[in-house]
Order: C-alpha cells, then structure tokens, then sequence
C-alpha cells in the first residue's frame, strides 16, 4: 500500500482510531492515502481539514465536479494515477453524465485541453492551473485579470488556487511514499458538503 509502515484500521487504537472513524467508508475502509499518515495521525487531521474545505464545502460557488475536474487534471500533470483513479471516478458520478466525463478523461490523456468539451473560461482555468503546477513562478496577475474577464470572480479564482495547491500536496504524498489503490474503494469522498465536519468518505 505504501512503502512505510502503516497501521491498519483493526489494530488503530487511540486519536488514530478516531480519525480512521471519521474518514471511514463502508466496511470500515481506510484509503491508503489516509492511511500513509498512521504513524502521524495529527498529518492526517491536517490533510483532511484542507481537502473537505477545498474541494467539499458548501461555501464553494464553483461546481463540486469542475473541482474535481482541476484535481483529475492536475493529478495527470503530476502523472499521480492515484489520484487520478480516485477523482476522475467521483468527477464521473457528479457530473451523470458518463460520454462527457469519457470525452474529458480523453483529452487530458492527451493533453490536450483545448479539445475537451468545456467552456473557454473553463479551459483557462484549467490552463492557469497547468501553470501554477508546472512553472509556478510564471504567474503573473495579469492570468489573474484574464480568469475575471471570462467571468471568475475572486472567491472562484481562490477556490481554482487551493484545489490546484491541494492537488499538488496530495501528489506529492502519494507519489513521495508510494501509495497504490490497493484495497482501496475507488472513488469515494467526504462530500457532504452540507456539514464541514463530515468528513465520511460514501
């Protein structure tokens, strides 16, 4: 599952066992992103608090699948198929719409997004994170600018920034230690975006 220890849900005991019951899905499964971070379940805690308020939080504007959508692209930038496994199947259940979910995995194998069937606003940001995922420091406000003016407000380009951040640090994690799906239940998430608290993976 990865290549450091980890612990497994039956033999938790203590502030990890809480956590793994928070984050829980059915039959008490723990994703192994989740579970690389036993051996310092105060990282979890963290990891956790930032992904249900970037990407399942009721104060977001954006549509919960175009945010999954930026994860799933930024995940293929990183090559991070685990990512990719996961969001791209929770993107396809929000969006109920499985060709046009097929038609964007397609062009980000590609990597071509400008074939993707999506607005042009929404091709930019997806263009804006490519940017601040390959060459950071090459953003400039004037990307900025242009996001406002095909019709992205501030709060948006915010939540377009911490879920490509977000996406970045997940990557990492799991590229870095060596995570696989193994044994995993592909797709799901905390999304009930209803309580900031729920962070129940269904």
């Amino acid at each position: 599952m990865s290549w450091i220890k980890t612990i497994a849900y039956a033999d938790a005991t203590g502030k990890l066992k809480k956590l793994y019951d928070r984050v829980k899905g059915p039959e008490d499964n723990v994703d192994n992103i989740m579970m690389s971070h036993s051996l310092r379940p105060h990282t979890m805690e963290g990891h956790m608090a930032i992904y249900k308020y970037v990407l399942h939080h009721t104060g977001n504007t954006t549509p919960k699948w175009f945010l999954e959508l930026i994860g799933v692209w930024v995940s293929a930038l990183n090559e991070c198929d685990y990512c990719v496994k996961h969001h791209f199947s929770g993107m396809k259940r929000l969006m109920n719409d499985d060709a046009r979910a097929d038609e964007l995995l397609q062009a980000i194998d590609d990597g071509d997004i400008d074939t993707a069937p999506l607005s042009d606003a929404q091709k930019m940001a997806l263009g804006y994170a490519a940017m601040l995922t390959l060459t950071p420091s090459g953003v400039t406000e004037d990307i900025v600018n242009a996001l406002r003016g095909v019709g992205f407000d501030d709060g948006e380009v915010l939540e377009i920034n911490q879920v490509t951040a977000y996406f970045n640090y997940a990557n990492r994690t799991v590229l870095g230690l060596g995570c696989t799906t193994d044994g995993d239940v592909i797709g799901l998430s905390p999304n009930n975006s209803d309580d900031p608290d729920d962070w129940g993976h269904r």
